[in-house]
């Protein structure tokens, strides 16, 4: 990554903070609406390794932690998105659109992308400048092929 022709590169740049082993699939599922350290859990990772991915998608910029208190425990932590980590949904969908083609389930995909108004489905293409949908009006939902928890929090 050193090399100058990578430093000045937005991808290169972008894979010193997405391209980390677990920091996409953090990025998912805080995308589905999971915010808590034992939600993060079930995407497989250790947790010596999810706890310094989460410090570090904080200091990134991507999510931001906020306290939180269930009765009769202690306060926590959750990790919610910050406008930086709201921005990766269209990478998210790129991914996801690319796995779907490329490496399919056979079950169909696991994500799908909706407007948020009126539950339409949606892709990503490439459109003239100042045209897209504002990034706000795109949600994920649940895909037929999903098969995992739905979200606790």
């Amino acid at each position: 990554m050193e090399l100058p022709s990578n430093r000045n590169c937005s991808i290169a740049r972008s894979l010193s903070v997405l391209g980390q082993k677990w920091n996409l699939l953090i990025m998912r599922e805080a995308h589905r609406g999971r915010t808590r350290y034992a939600d993060f859990r079930r995407i497989g990772i250790p947790s010596d390794i999810l706890a310094t991915r989460l410090d570090a998608l904080v200091e990134d910029g991507l999510l931001q932690r906020q306290p939180y208190q269930e009765p009769g425990q202690r306060v926590r932590d959750e990790y919610v998105l910050t406008e930086a980590g709201r921005d990766l949904l269209p990478v998210l969908a790129a991914l996801t659109e690319w796995g779907d083609k490329h490496r399919p389930t056979g079950r169909g995909p696991t994500a799908i992308y909706v407007d948020e108004k009126s539950g339409d489905e949606v892709r990503l293409d490439f459109v003239p400048a100042g045209m897209p949908p504002a990034a706000d009006a795109v949600r994920m939902a649940w895909g037929p092929g999903y098969d995992g928890p739905e979200p606790t929090s």
